[in-house]
């Protein structure tokens, strides 16, 4: 199945459920997506409508939590040794992740603020895992995960890992494919700034599969319907990772795409005016 949300002229602002056959989207009778997730689909069906009329929004909009893996050997030695680092033994041991901002999360077509205080600021070309029923993945879509590389930086020699150099915006969408369909181990993966291609991946190289990486995602806690679970950049997807100083500027698309998903667009706004310091 093909899960999204969407907005149509009678909505909520948080839009409805629905299931894309062809053309179509079939509005699900559930509060949200991560309800269908949690009945694994099997929800009453409303009104059918032209997918021309309606707005795709975020599949998730407002998760439980987002974890971002950093599964891609590739990605970590190239970022590494752009840092003059090499892959630290214990990445081999088992998969590692970072908690980022559920509260940012843009869905296809959003203008993403050029956020305050970077030079830098950098797409990730990403899939991720939604969990569903019982802590297992309900759907696969995809990601990206926006990163001001020069406050990263700064952040990392401190050693607690990214947090403001990611947590102003993450995209997914445009939907939600169920492992039925797309079983997240092979995929072509494909990055265009203004339609110029800068990155070429294959799902296929991930170090870790998915049962690994839901399961550190899982142990010593519980993973909840609408969690958000990262695969990390994929090899070469990502403009650290080519060295070449093309980062974005407002004004520039963004366009994601994974094979057996579809495009995940977005467009990079006006920067973000500075919080005024308070005074007394």
């Amino acid at each position: 199945m093909r899960l999204c949300t969407f907005r149509s002229p009678d909505a909520p602002p948080g839009g409805w459920p629905g299931r894309i056959e062809g053309d179509r989207v079939v509005h699900l009778e559930a509060a949200d997506l991560t309800a269908v997730l949690a009945h694994r689909g099997q929800v009453p069906e409303g009104p059918t409508m032209g997918i021309g009329e309606v707005e795709l929004l975020a599949p998730v909009p407002c998760p439980p939590s987002v974890r971002d893996f950093f599964a891609f050997e590739q990605h970590i030695a190239t970022a590494r040794a752009a840092r003059g680092g090499t892959v630290p033994p214990e990445w081999y041991e088992f998969p590692v992740f970072y908690f980022s901002n559920p509260a940012a999360i843009f869905g296809p077509g959003a203008e993403i603020p050029y956020p305050e205080g970077t030079a830098m600021l950098d797409y990730e070309l990403e899939v991720a895992a939604v969990i569903g029923a019982d802590g297992e993945i309900g759907g696969f879509t995809i990601m990206n995960d926006w990163s001001a590389r020069d406050i990263q930086r700064k952040e990392l020699r401190v050693g607690l890992g990214p947090a403001k150099a990611k947590d102003f915006a993450t995209s997914i969408g445009p939907v939600l494919v169920t492992p039925d369909e797309f079983d997240g181990t092979e995929a072509v993966m494909t990055a265009r700034v203004n339609g110029e291609e800068r990155s070429r991946g294959n799902l296929a190289d991930i170090h870790y599969p998915w049962a690994a990486i839901v399961a550190q995602a899982r142990r010593n806690t519980v993973l909840r319907p609408g969690d958000i679970i990262g695969s990390g950049t994929v090899g070469t997807g990502c403009i650290l990772e080519h060295g070449d100083g093309r980062w974005l500027m407002p004004g520039d698309t963004v366009e994601l795409e994974v094979a057996g998903i579809g495009v995940l667009r977005n467009r990079v706004g006006p920067p973000l005016a500075a919080c005024p310091a308070s005074g007394h």
